[in-house]
């Protein structure tokens, strides 16, 4: 099992960032653009435990899996998203996103992921996994956040 945190500072109010995570499939593309479709297929009351089958396109190839919410906090002053799925039975990935508020302007924001393999041939292919992808992913939200913010 693999596992890569980074965070980053974002220009930009906690609701403004949060709506990329907790809104609507539009808002999720600006950040992944990679997902086309993001269908419930079971909502929860309290969020924990719904599952959305998402679709994810790489090239010419889509991928469907199931995203399970794992935990779940929406408060004024920090908001908090895990979510697991199984990628193409070899991988097993959690995605952990947290927003802290810093002021009224200025969110602080933490992405954590971990990877564990499913079969023992991709246990190598990931000794030599980097984490280009997560800082990548971090400085997206922060890039699209802060356009966005500034119009």
């Amino acid at each position: 099992m693999k596992t890569w945190t980074k965070s980053i500072e974002i220009n930009s109010p906690i609701v403004h960032v949060w709506k990329f995570f907790n809104g609507s499939l539009e808002e999720m593309q600006k950040i992944m653009p990679q997902i086309v479709d993001n269908t419930p297929v079971k909502i929860t009351e309290e969020v924990v435990g719904s599952v959305y089958r998402q679709k994810y396109k790489e090239g010419k190839r889509t991928q469907e899996y199931d995203v399970e919410t794992f935990e779940y906090l929406d408060t004024p002053d920090e908001k908090r998203l895990k979510v697991g799925f199984t990628l193409a039975n070899l991988f097993e990935i959690t995605a952990l996103y947290e927003l802290r508020k810093i002021n009224e302007s200025k969110t602080s924001f933490t992405y954590t992921v971990t990877n564990r393999p499913l079969k023992w041939l991709v246990k190598l292919f990931l000794l030599f996994a980097t984490e280009k992808v997560v800082v990548k992913f971090v400085e997206r939200v922060k890039s699209v956040a802060e356009a966005e913010n500034s119009r």
